[in-house]
């Protein structure tokens, strides 16, 4: 018990040196913000949003759920402010989530906070000026994960939880998915590591959990009703392998969903530099194809 105790300390004390400092986002004067918004409060967690806005024009504008990544068991909300704020200074009412983390909180808990945040973006579209019909989501890593998980589990109960507004849907309009795991049944051996984070996730490893691996994973749940999809996804990702993003695209072209893929290569996990900005333009130019259609009523 003291090794396991003190490997985990270990490996907590790992990822709080790793985890950046968030300030204050520098605002726009173009751009409504507010932070801390309760969303949910499944147990006894306050689960919470930010959201950014455009300040001028009625609406309703689409919008865009972002969910930060962190292996499952880290992880702000506030790593996606910056990006929230330009979507918003686009046109796009953004928010970035905070849900359940592991090991005090296993799948698919997380899967039911961005369920529930989709719901609570219908529910309060009139407040935020948010068109329902036009809601996208990103995520990296583990947050693409679970912003891909939202594009291929519409209307699957199981997954709803108890979050709040039942009566909304917890559809979106379609993924930017940046280098987040599709099948965690391949990511043992292939992954740095998915030996110590899928078992604090899923309760056990994949001889003792296949079956949640495999419930976890969105590649089994792809159908002709699928979410369109954008993967982004580096050559060289050292954390979740390039050939997921790959399997992925394929089984949703396969059934006749538009999905593509962008490739960046010699990029590993954490896009930095012109690999960072071509992801950025890439969301950028998607979202704007996919939800700003015949909107010229926010121009």
């Amino acid at each position: 018990m003291c090794l396991i105790f003190r490997t985990v300390l270990l490996g907590v004390v790992f990822l709080l040196a790793r985890m950046p400092v968030y300030g204050a986002p520098d605002v726009p004067p173009t751009v409504l913000w507010q932070e801390a918004i309760e969303y949910s409060r499944p147990t006894d967690e306050s689960l919470q949003i930010n959201i950014a806005r455009p300040k001028q024009g009625d609406g309703p504008f689409p919008a865009v759920l972002c969910i930060h990544g962190g292996g499952f068991r880290a992880g702000k909300r506030e790593s996606y402010d910056p990006l929230c704020i330009k979507l918003a200074e686009r046109g796009y009412v953004a928010a970035t989530m905070t849900y359940r983390l592991a090991p005090k909180h296993q799948f698919p808990a997380a899967v039911h906070d961005t369920k529930a945040a989709v719901r609570w973006l219908r529910a309060n579209a009139a407040t935020y000026k948010i068109d329902p019909t036009r809601i996208g989501t990103t995520g990296s890593s583990a947050g693409g994960h679970l912003a891909q998980f939202l594009a291929v589990t519409a209307n699957v109960p199981q997954f709803e939880g108890t979050g709040g507004n039942q009566n909304q849907s917890s559809s979106v309009s379609c993924v930017v998915n940046v280098y987040g795991p599709s099948d965690f049944t391949k990511s043992y051996g292939h992954s740095v590591d998915a030996h110590e984070v899928l078992p604090l996730w899923f309760g056990g490893n994949l001889e003792t959990k296949r079956d949640l691996h495999i419930q976890g994973s969105p590649l089994f749940w792809v159908t002709p009703n699928a979410s369109p999809t954008l993967c982004i996804h580096g050559t060289l990702d050292t954390y979740v392998a390039h050939e997921q993003a790959v399997w992925l695209v394929d089984k949703l072209q396969a059934a006749a969903v538009d999905a593509e893929l962008l490739t960046l290569e010699g990029a590993g996990h954490g896009f930095k530099g012109a690999d960072a900005e071509m992801a950025e333009k890439a969301l950028f130019e998607y979202f704007d194809a996919s939800l700003k259609k015949d909107l010229t009523h926010n121009k």
